[in-house]
């Protein structure tokens, strides 16, 4: 089992960045691909970004593409996200989570362990 906490969220002007750490407990951190999901008030749980066990491989959705950057360091058993650019549409509940399955997995039903979340909010 893997515990994932989140932080470095917070209130950010608009075409501010930030950036989102994750990090996992246990020694089998790289046995993992890493995503990130975001959730806004009575919206769905969406899609951000994967990166695979290595890093090697990473997949993000299309309109955040150039925004927002993935990131690993297995060695700290923690995963990024770097947010440029931010957007009022930007704001939301921020979470990591761990696969064992698919390379770069895209949909939140495909992860086994989920961070509590870290709110992101964007406005002036």
């Amino acid at each position: 089992q893997v515990q994932l906490v989140e932080s470095g969220g917070g209130l950010v002007q608009p075409g501010g960045s930030l950036r989102l750490s994750c990090a996992a407990s246990g020694r089998t951190f790289s046995s993992y691909a890493m995503g990130w999901f975001r959730q806004a008030p009575g919206k769905e749980r969406e899609f951000v970004a994967a990166i695979s066990r290595s890093g090697g491989n990473i997949y993000y959705a299309d309109s955040l593409k150039g925004r927002f950057t993935i990131s690993r360091d297995n060695a700290k058993n923690t995963v990024y996200l770097q947010m440029n650019s931010l957007k009022p549409e930007d704001t939301a509940v921020y979470y990591c989570a761990a696969s064992y399955g698919p390379v770069l997995p895209r949909t939140d039903h495909e992860y086994d362990y989920w961070g509590q979340g870290t709110q992101v909010t964007v406005s002036s």
